[in-house]
This record gives C-alpha cells, structure tokens and sequence, in this order.
C-alpha cells in the first residue's frame, strides 16, 4: 500500500493527473475540500481559518497568532490521519515535507512553462488571458509563501520531491501512467514499523494541536517531534509552575505514548 503527494503550478496539471491517478488506482482523494471537512471536525471557528488561510501567504500578525499555530498543526495532523489511512493520493498542504522519510509515500511535484499553464487556465477556467497569467503568479507566490511560514521549506526545492515532471512535451496520460508505475512499486513497503512512525507523527501533531489551543498557559515557542520511539516536546516557557503544568498535560494528551520534555526558561 502507498500514498502519493502532489505539489503542483497552478495550471501545470497537476489536480488532473492527482484525480487520475486516484481514479485508476482506487485510492482516496484528499483536496482543499477534505482538508477543511477535518478542520470543521475540530470546530466551526478552525473550518473559517482553514478556508481564509489554505495556501495562502499569511500575515505577519497571522504568523505569530495562537490560531495560526493551531491552524497549522490542524493541517499535519489532517495529512498523517490521511496518510494512515493508506492508499491516498494527498494534494498540496505540504504534504510531501509532513511524510517526508516514509519509503511507501511517492511526492511528486508537477511544473509546466507559463505559457501552458496559461493556456490550461484560459480553457478550465473561461479566463482571458491578462486574468489567468495573475492567477498562475499570484497562486505560486501564495503557495511558495505558505509552504515556507508552515514547514520552513521552499515549495519549490527539488530535494522535497521524488520527482519532478515537467508538463512541456509530456500529457497527463503519460505522467499519470509513470506516476501509477512508480506509486506501485512502493505499495511494498509499508512495513509496521513505518506504520508505527506514522502514528508518532499522528499523535506529534495532535499534541501540538492539544498543547497550542489550551488557553490556560501561552508557550511563546513549542515543537513536537519524535525520535522513532517516543515524542519529544521542546519549547521556551516563563516558570518552573507552567512547565510544571504544561508537562503534565503534555504526558495526559500523549497517553501511553514515551515523551520526553526538554523545556526551557525564557530569561
């Protein structure tokens, strides 16, 4: 069993070949749609962020907000219940970083000259040309910028993908049918023991979402991560009273999961 991410230009044809490859193989779809179906699943008021902030290059007093924090480990979460799930085919979000290391998870990113992505813009969308040539620019800067504020990661680096295809001599059947090939050959190696980082980085991004949207105690920085065996919660906080508060609830949200605490005092 596998899972496929997919980063694409807006206009490269990238969402067809994603509905394409998830058609033919069966595989679940995830989109912007499903996305915020799990963000309204945590509270209407997370449903509203989602749609005002998916892709989209934030603020800077959205950067450094409490909801952002939450909105962004929300999204991490939704990618990791997702992928636990097998068999998907994830679009955007981030995804490729949020399963990045796990051998059974193909990423791939789908570029194409302005030019074609115009021309795909123009017939999709019935645009006139000076309007698509906006929305592919402005949609690529947004995601580059949304890509960056969530994972410190440029959307474009070719180290994040698998593969890149480029959409100039090639159609969505061929890439498509590579992509189907590929993504087959993976479905192998999902072993347990990548099934049990999954669920580390589940329950990382859970506890994020637990400890950031606690109102009774504001921890200036917080990062969940794990080591392949437990969870590991770092962060600056005030006094020795909220660090004690904040690791016990840390150990309540993580259960029987290891977590270790390295915890430091803002001076």
């Amino acid at each position: 069993m596998a899972v496929l991410t997919v980063s694409r230009e807006f206009g490269s044809g990238g969402r067809e070949i994603g509905r394409a490859v998830a058609d033919s193989l069966g595989y679940a779809y995830v989109d912007k749609e499903s996305i915020l179906r799990h963000l309204k699943g945590a509270g209407g008021k997370w449903e509203d962020w989602g749609k005002g902030l998916d892709e989209h290059c934030p603020t800077v007093w959205e950067k450094y907000d409490r909801s952002f924090k939450v909105f962004a480990a929300l999204i991490q979460e939704a990618v990791l219940e997702q992928a636990f799930q097998d068999r998907v085919v994830i679009m955007g979000r981030g995804g490729n970083y949020i399963l990045e290391g796990l051998p059974h998870v193909f990423r791939i990113r789908v570029v194409a000259p302005l030019e074609i992505r115009v021309d795909r813009i123009v017939t999709r969308d019935s645009l006139d040309r000076e309007t698509a040539v906006y929305l592919a620019q402005k949609t690529d800067r947004d995601r580059d910028c949304f890509i960056y504020t969530m994972y410190g990661r440029r959307w474009d680096a070719a180290d994040g993908y698998d593969a890149v295809y480029d959409m100039a001599n090639q159609s969505v059947d061929e890439v498509s049918a590579a992509v189907r090939e590929a993504l087959l050959a993976r479905e192998s190696l999902l072993t347990e023991e990548v099934k049990g980082l999954l669920r580390l980085r589940t329950a990382a991004a859970k506890l994020k979402v637990g400890l950031y949207s606690n109102r009774s105690f504001f921890i200036p920085t917080l990062d969940v991560a794990t080591d392949g065996s437990s969870l590991i919660l770092t962060g600056i906080i005030h006094n020795p009273g909220e660090h004690r508060k904040v690791e016990e609830e840390a150990r309540r949200l993580a259960g029987d999961i290891p977590l270790k605490c390295i915890l430091h005092y803002r001076r």
